[in-house]
């Protein structure tokens, strides 16, 4: 199984389970954050973006994998996902740079899957 599917199966049933517990405070953070991704006076990729850079810097790994998948699904290139690279390092700091490595590890696995089907 690529860490694509992994991460993505493990994500799904995760969720299913806590929304189980039907706790409205965290569905309500939920949705507040399916929300604010979505098309608004910024567009999907540009916020799929700003999210990208914000997990980065907040060294979330998990974060950045979903943000890097959403990124791709809305078409950012590679030059352009280089440039939020770029910021995220800038804004984040050398301490960053472990995070960098798995991010274009991952965006590359994204390309080679999509190329695969």
């Amino acid at each position: 199984m690529s860490q694509i599917e992994e991460f993505n199966e493990y994500r799904t049933r995760m969720n299913e389970r806590i929304m189980s517990y039907d706790n409205k405070v965290i569905k309500r953070f939920f949705n507040l954050d399916t929300n604010t991704y979505a098309e608004g006076a910024l567009d999907v990729k540009t916020k799929e973006m700003l999210g990208l850079v914000a997990s980065m810097v907040l060294r979330c790994d998990d974060c950045i994998k979903y943000h890097l998948g959403k990124c791709f699904d809305e078409g950012v290139s590679d030059e352009q996902v280089f440039e939020v690279f770029s910021i995220a390092n800038l804004v984040g700091g050398s301490i960053v740079i472990p995070h960098f490595r798995r991010a274009v590890e991952y965006w590359e696995e994204l390309k080679a899957q999509q190329s695969a089907s």
